[in-house]
């Protein structure tokens, strides 16, 4: 899973793989190591949020060295099962500032 950080916004690329085990488990999740520390390092996932019908938005969160982009199921499955490319969502995440959330599918070019 590709991440892409660039001014307000944020991007997701899944390759086939990746979305398929989005789909199968509801969760692709990677580490990188920026030290040989625990605290030297970011966590980042993306997440299916349980289908209880409460959570209708893409939310993001973060705490020291970890970050989920979360999303509601029903945007996963209709992600997931269709030719959908991607979905985007701006998540205001503080007053008067939002952060463009972009998941996409990373898929070869077919010919």
């Amino acid at each position: 899973m590709k991440l892409r950080l660039e001014e307000n916004s944020l991007r997701l690329r899944l390759s086939e793989a990746e979305v398929a085990q989005f789909a199968r488990t509801g969760q692709v999740a990677y580490t990188i190591a920026f030290g040989p520390t625990p605290d030297t390092t970011l966590h980042y996932s993306l997440e299916r949020l349980p289908d209880t019908g409460l959570a209708t938005a893409v939310q993001v969160h973060y705490e020291a060295g970890r970050l989920a982009v979360q999303v509601p199921a029903t945007i996963a499955r209709e992600w997931t099962e269709t030719e959908n490319i991607g979905f985007s969502e701006q998540v205001l995440v503080a007053k008067n500032q939002e952060l463009r959330i972009l998941v996409e599918k990373d898929l070869d070019c077919r010919h």
